[in-house]
C-alpha cells in the first residue's frame, strides 16, 4: 500500500489488552443471539469436538451446552476449509468472502457446489456417503463451501452432514471486505500476509481487500514489525486497561491464539512455552489467568489437566478450578475433576 503517514506505536500490553476487550475475554457478554454473533465475530473453530462452544463459554454468560446449536448459528467450512460456527448473518462473510477471484479453485467451487445441490434435490446426508454416492472423496466436498451454497452440521461423533442453501445475497468482493475488516477488529494489529494465512486466501487477494479497505485502516508500529488496525480501533488500544477475567479455558483452536509467525512470538515470548502450545499435532486448549496465557489444558472425559508455566497464588488456583468446573461440556458421566500437572 502506498500511504505514508505517522505510525502509531503500540507496546505488546497495549496490543494483548485490545485483542482480550474485542474478544471479550475479560467480561462476558449477556446471554442471547447477538452475544453470540460477537463471539463468532471472526468465527468460532470447531475442528476439536465441542471447541466452539467452549469459545462461546469464554466469551458469553449463560452458555449451556447445546449454545453451539442456537437457531441463530450455522456450521461450514470456513477458513482454511476448516469447520467453524458462525452467525447465520454472516454465512456469506465466511464462504464468499474466500472464494478466489479467478482460476481453478473457483472453478473446482461452483462445479462441486452445483452436483452437490443436482444431487441432493433438497436432501440432508452424511458426508462420507454423499461422496460415495457421487464418486468422489468425502473430502472434496468442503471445496464447494466458498460458494456460500454448501452447509453442514458435525457433532463431533459421526461424518458432518451436509446440505445446500439458497445463494448468498451479497457478492464475493464485499463479503471479502467484511471478512478482513472482521479479521483486523479481532485479530489486530494484523498484515496482508497474516489474513491471507488465516482465511487461507492467495497473497494478491489478501492485498488486494486492505488497499480497498483504503482509510479504514491506519498504520501502526508493534514489537513485532509494522502493520495495521481498524482506524475506528485507535481509541481502543489506546484505552487504559481494565480489570482481567480471573480465569479463561480457551479450547484448541480458539481465535485468540489462532496465530502464525511473530504474532506467536508477541503472545507468547517464551520459545519453550510456545511449543507447548502451538504443538505439532492437535493443539492443547490455553489457559489464560489474569489476561496471560499462564499454560496449557487437555481434556479426557471429565478430568482436566492442567499444565501451568508458573506458580499460581491459591486465589488464582481457586479461579482456574472454578471455571474448569463451570464448563458446559456434553454427555460427561458425572462432575468435572481437576488435576495439576507440573
Amino acid at each position: 500500500m502506498s500511504r505514508v503517514t505517522a505510525r502509531l506505536e503500540l507496546s505488546r500490553s497495549q496490543i494483548l489488552a485490545y485483542r482480550r476487550r474485542a474478544s471479550s475475554l475479560d467480561n462476558r457478554l449477556p446471554t442471547g443471539a447477538e452475544s453470540l454473533r460477537r463471539a463468532a465475530w471472526a468465527g468460532l473453530q470447531d475442528s476439536m469436538p465441542r471447541a466452539a462452544l467452549l469459545s462461546i463459554h469464554a466469551r458469553m454468560e449463560g452458555t449451556t451446552s447445546s449454545s453451539w446449536e442456537h437457531a441463530s448459528l450455522r456450521q461450514l467450512w470456513g477458513p482454511r476449509y476448516s469447520n467453524y460456527v458462525v452467525a447465520a448473518k454472516d454465512v456469506a462473510i465466511f464462504s464468499l468472502g474466500r472464494l478466489t477471484e479467478h482460476g481453478p479453485g473457483r472453478e473446482r467451487a461452483h462445479k462441486t457446489a452445483e452436483r452437490l445441490r443436482a444431487f441432493l434435490d433438497g436432501r440432508r446426508m452424511p458426508c462420507e456417503q454423499l461422496g460415495r454416492a457421487i464418486g468422489v472423496n468425502p473430502n472434496s466436498l468442503r471445496y464447494a463451501a466458498p460458494t456460500g451454497t454448501v452447509l453442514m452440521r458435525w457433532d463431533g461423533a459421526r461424518q458432518p452432514t451436509v446440505w445446500c442453501a439458497e445463494a448468498p445475497k451479497i457478492d464475493a468482493q464485499h463479503a471479502r471486505l467484511e471478512l478482513a475488516r472482521r479479521y483486523v477488529h479481532i485479530f489486530g494489529p494484523a498484515t496482508e500476509l497474516s489474513f491471507g494465512r488465516w482465511a487461507g486466501i492467495r497473497p494478491g487477494e489478501a492485498r488486494w481487500a486492505f488497499e480497498a479497505l483504503g482509510d479504514e485502516l491506519m498504520p501502526v508500529r508493534t514489537p513485532i514489525g509494522d502493520a495495521w488496525i481498524l482506524s475506528s480501533d485507535e481509541k481502543s488500544f489506546l484505552a487504559k486497561p481494565g480489570p482481567t477475567a480471573p480465569a479463561r479455558f480457551l479450547p484448541s483452536g480458539d481465535t485468540y491464539f489462532l496465530l502464525w509467525g511473530a504474532d506467536r512470538e508477541l503472545l507468547v515470548p517464551e520459545t519453550k512455552r510456545r511449543a507447548a502450545l502451538w504443538t505439532s499435532r492437535v493443539w492443547p486448549g490455553a489457559l489464560l489467568v489474569g489476561g496471560e496465557i499462564a499454560g496449557v489444558w487437555r481434556r479426557a472425559a471429565a478430568e482436566v489437566t492442567m499444565e501451568t508455566w508458573r506458580r499460581l497464588s491459591t486465589q488464582e488456583r481457586q479461579a482456574v478450578e472454578a471455571e474448569a468446573i463451570s464448563l458446559p461440556l456434553p454427555g460427561l458421566d458425572g462432575p468435572i475433576t481437576v488435576r495439576w500437572s507440573g
